[in-house]
């Protein structure tokens, strides 16, 4: 679909994916918590994480929120987009 809004759609949700991957990967590496980018990424991608990690238990040292949070994404993208395609 050529649709402007679907357009929209994909690249706001693309962005977002592409935020938390870079949160994911920042996290390996010690950064300044008040470098630009960390944070940039803290604030786009903390209203997705931050209620997640709310409900979701800790697994040791492993954070599953961003695993969890990109499953969320794609799911709620394929509605929207399908929703905006009309079937």
């Amino acid at each position: 679909m050529d649709s402007p809004l679907y357009a929209i759609v994909q690249a706001f949700f693309t962005a977002l994916t592409i935020a938390v991957f870079g949160r994911v990967l920042l996290s390996w590496f010690p950064m300044r918590p008040d470098n630009p980018i960390v944070v940039i990424l803290t604030e786009v991608t903390d209203p997705i994480l931050k209620p997640l990690r709310r409900i979701i238990p800790s697994a040791g040292m492993i954070d599953l929120t961003p695993i969890v949070a990109l499953f969320l994404l794609q799911f709620i993208q394929g509605q929207l987009l399908r929703a905006i395609a009309g079937g």
